[in-house]
């Protein structure tokens, strides 16, 4: 598993790509061409866990390895998740994705809040991100980086950190395409 940091050419990258509405709600900026118009982020809420426990489950929607057991990659992201819904996670967060038309999750994303690993700076975690199966390839993953991003920085994080196997390469892609730098190793024996 490797642990991947945003670094500061990521910013320019992202910047702009979101705006809030009077609902409170984020929307895609037309002029965005990471997301096409028509959705928007809000807070999960206790009534999407029917929608989002399978969009959980495709966090292990690659090639795992062979000794992990793929339902361990998502079930604690979940109960997180059902935290933050029920205000019962203050240092985290839990946004979803929504296709304006039909009013469809098409994403999710969890964050916590937490010191850095080495200097103990403000800094945030990225647990989870997913996009559903049927909306991927159409630059979701990077819209929901960009906003985990921003929700972090505005919670006063100064970088936010992830985890991602090696294996994964569509998610490693995603990352490096957006500024993150595969900074450590975290390397483990079975024994």
């Amino acid at each position: 598993m490797l642990v991947c940091a945003m670094s500061d050419r990521s910013a320019p990258l992202l910047a702009n790509r979101l705006r809030s509405r009077e609902d409170g709600a984020m929307e895609i900026n037309a002029h965005s061409t990471s997301m096409p118009a028509g959705y928007r982020m809000r807070s999960a809420r206790s009534d999407d866990f029917g929608v989002l426990a399978p969009l959980f489950a495709e966090l292990a929607d690659f090639d795992v390895p062979e000794r992990r057991n793929p339902d361990d990659l998502w079930q604690g992201d979940l109960e997180l998740a059902r935290r933050c819904a029920a205000g019962e996670a203050p240092q985290a967060f839990c946004e979803v994705l929504v296709e304006n038309a039909l009013d469809a999750i098409h994403g999710v994303i969890l964050v916590s809040l937490r010191e850095e690993h080495l200097s103990g700076a403000p800094s945030a975690h990225l647990e989870a991100i997913a996009v559903h199966a049927d909306a991927r390839r159409r630059g979701l993953g990077a819209a929901l980086l960009g906003q985990a991003e921003r929700g972090a920085k505005a919670r006063g994080a100064q970088s936010i950190t992830l985890n991602v196997f090696e294996r994964n390469t569509r998610a490693r892609a995603l990352y490096q395409a957006n500024g993150y730098d595969e900074e450590l190793i975290r390397c483990m024996k079975w024994l």
